[in-house]
């Protein structure tokens, strides 16, 4: 019987994965026990068949658009072949199922590790926990990294089912020395030249605040770039700059008088959604409820 040029052969689709995975075709062929020309053969052989340029050829090799969709389905392949191995009772004894997820660094600093805890026993889950802002957890997704992810992107990822969890809730805060420094003026326009804090290059948090407060042109373009939740809130403690911080957050070291809130009553909320593979997989529904259960208590749902 003839093999059909649209099928994607198991083997050539596992050693893609392999060759990303490691980074060079020489340690996929140490992984995979083949030699270095298999792979390349089996990788020539999978793009030939798909009409597509499927990796870069760098260092450490990386998947392209097209080899990214690829990656993915050797993932979701993976997953079903363990769900399956479990099942029929072929998994090693006691050996716990991996879930990947991408979580943004504010939800992990405080409403998202309560969802490890509620999972339960059954299924048995080990957790691989990417972290990463919230614009960016998509892409970890799109890029078959991870199995699910919490996102502000409410476009389903391909592949992906896509559901609401709330919004998480920010305040725009200083300390009160840097308040009385910078801030003495009308708010849109001094926030729009004092000190900013981000979380990283692509963090438009506080552009988009000071936009909504009127300020056309964002925050300022002298900023701090402190990509973790933790650190970002010392910065705005010590008075490096301004920023928004999750009201859980923010909220205790504003009654203490170590922040003030800048703009009280006008907090800024970021909708935030729960993406994952679409697979029948038991792991990822415990996982996909204790998720939505724990957002519907932390986070704003009106």
């Amino acid at each position: 019987m003839k093999t059909e040029l649209t099928e994607l052969p198991l083997d050539q689709v596992r050693t893609l994965l392999a060759v990303v995975d490691e980074g060079t075709f020489d340690a996929a062929a140490a992984a995979l026990h083949v030699t270095p020309s298999a792979v390349s053969q089996r990788v020539k052989a999978l793009e030939q068949r798909t009409g597509r340029v499927l990796l870069q050829r760098v260092k450490p090799v990386r998947a392209t658009e097209s080899g990214e969709v690829i990656v993915r389905f050797a993932r979701q392949l993976a997953r079903l072949e363990r769900d399956a191995r479990a099942e029929l009772g072929m998994s090693a004894a006691g050996e716990p199922t991996r879930v990947s997820v991408a979580v943004n660094a504010d939800s992990l600093a405080t409403w998202f590790l309560p969802v490890l805890a509620r999972v339960g026993k059954e299924p048995r889950l080990c957790f691989e926990l990417r972290s990463d802002d919230e614009t960016r957890t998509a892409a970890l997704l799109r890029e078959g990294l991870v199995m699910a992810a919490v996102t502000s992107s409410p476009e389903p990822v391909a592949g992906c089912s896509v559901r609401p969890l709330g919004r998480m809730r920010y305040l725009a805060t200083a300390s009160p020395a840097f308040a009385r420094e910078h801030l003495g003026g009308p708010l849109r326009e001094t926030l729009a030249v004092a000190p900013t804090l981000a979380f990283g290059r692509d963090d438009d948090l506080q552009d988009g605040f000071v936009r909504r407060l009127g300020g056309g042109d964002g925050a300022s373009s002298e900023r701090h770039q402190i990509p973790a939740s933790e650190g970002f809130l010392r910065a705005v403690v010590m008075g490096l700059g301004w920023g928004l911080l999750p009201v859980t957050q923010a909220q205790p070291l504003v009654r203490s008088g170590q922040l003030v809130s800048l703009a009280p009553d006008r907090p800024y909320d970021v909708p935030l959604y729960w993406q994952q593979w679409k697979l029948d997989s038991p792991a990822l529904a415990a996982v996909a409820r204790a998720v939505l259960a724990t957002a519907a208590e932390a986070l704003e749902t009106r």
